[in-house]
């Protein structure tokens, strides 16, 4: 699968942890941004979750035995290493170009700290080379201990990274710090470690997210089904690139990315304002929001009252934004465009592409699993100005964010 950590192999330990129920969404999302995963688990760990999972998730054998007369369902480090062609005959350790251990309990970041190499993923620790994530959970007790701070202390002073524990209610019923990172938290420490590069530093990116709604009265709207989750997704994943975003939003439920200039609005004239405004300083404009085809064309100044037994409402057409900004853009703006159809998806796709001037487009299909509205995840095929198609399987909006980003880079020449 492509995506920003294409071609980046991670090491996943995963230890012997009630939060270890977490470790397959860290998994899937590295899978997402393209990364090629393998696990680590510690024998305690297969406790709480199956080496089977985490095989089905990233596509290669879990290494869980320092020897091949193994348990079912866990490989040998030869077999790890003879699985994917990259890794053919190389030593993990060599190969890996990050390691992250979620949940890291007290005893790994003990044996760490201490140059204790007891089994396999001790061992390949001590090995390691590569930037490494700690992301601790345990008791609260626990982490408050003297002897796991020291530990703390003693990797930190090394140059191990910590994804801080979270405060909330543990497996054992306190309330304290002890939960386990959110995923996504880790996989942002993940991507910043591994991209160091902001390959949208010095861009200025305006992203339009959400509906709009058409007033038909004072409390009647014309609207849709958009949640604005596509849009809040790709404004958060230019910041951390490194843009300037400005993030033009129709009524949504999310709450904006820190660090993202939020502008709100209402109706698709609103948001054509807004948009055109912003655009005529901006390098890039993807237009993630569901405006309104359609608006009513003489809105009631009162509320209409429920008197007849049908309503008749003329309606109008909506200024088309994409088709606006296309026409003033000017040398090295980029534009992209998305595409909804229920119906020749691609050949409708394509016209738009071509008729609108974009140089890419998103097309999905909400009939597709997966690909609904107000749903985290998405199916989607990218077409761009020069040709390419990329066709995509179901995966996180926050991850196709990612890719869409990168083909608009390569689309542009700005890489």
């Amino acid at each position: 699968m492509s995506g920003p950590l294409s071609g980046k192999t991670i090491v996943l330990g995963v230890t012997g942890s009630i939060a270890a129920f977490k470790a397959p969404q860290i998994v899937t999302r590295l899978v997402g941004q393209g990364a090629n995963v393998i696990v680590v688990m510690t024998e305690n760990a297969t406790r709480f979750v199956t080496p089977l999972t985490f095989e089905t998730l990233s596509g290669n054998a879990v290494v869980a035995d320092m020897f091949p007369d193994r348990k079912a369902g866990m490989a040998s480090l030869e077999e790890a290493a003879s699985g994917p062609e990259r890794l053919r005959h190389v030593h993990l350790a060599e190969a890996a170009d990050l390691a992250i251990i979620a949940p890291a309990t007290a005893n790994i970041i003990g044996k760490m700290a201490n140059g204790v190499a007891d089994d396999f993923l001790s061992t390949e620790l001590l090995a390691m080379t590569c930037p490494t994530i700690m992301a601790p959970a345990m008791n609260v007790r626990m982490m408050e201990s003297d002897v796991v701070r020291e530990n703390v202390e003693k990797l930190e002073a090394r140059g191990i990274i910590f994804a801080e524990a979270e405060i909330g209610r543990l497996a054992s019923g306190a309330v304290g710090k002890g939960r386990l990172a959110d995923p996504d938290s880790i996989v942002m420490i993940a991507l910043k470690l591994l991209l160091p590069k902001q390959d949208l530093a010095g861009r200025r990116v305006v992203v339009s997210a959400g509906p709009t709604r058409e007033p038909v009265d004072p409390v009647r709207f014309i609207g849709n089904r958009s949640s604005g989750r596509m849009g809040y997704a790709l404004a958060e994943r230019a910041l951390r690139r490194g843009a300037d975003v400005v993030l033009v939003s129709g009524p949504s439920p999310l709450d904006p990315p820190d660090g993202v200039e939020c502008i709100c609005v209402e109706t698709a004239r609103e948001m054509l304002g807004v948009v055109m405004k912003s655009f005529a300083q901006a390098d890039l404009l993807v237009m993630a929001a569901a405006p309104a085809d359609y608006r009513p064309a003489e809105p009631s100044d009162v509320k209409i009252k429920k008197t007849a037994e049908r309503l008749t409402l003329e309606l109008v057409r909506t200024d088309d934004i994409l088709s606006e900004a296309a026409s003033v853009r000017r040398e090295g703006q980029g534009i992209v465009g998305f595409a909804l159809e229920t119906n020749a998806e691609l050949e409708e796709g394509r016209r738009k592409l071509r008729e609108k001037n974009l140089d890419i487009i998103v097309v999905n299909n909400p009939l597709v699993e997966g690909a609904g509205f107000d749903t985290d995840t998405n199916v989607a095929t990218i077409l761009t100005r020069s040709g390419r198609e990329l066709e995509l399987a179901k995966m996180l909006k926050k991850d196709l964010a990612d890719v869409i980003l990168t083909e608009v880079i390569s689309e542009l020449g700005w890489g």
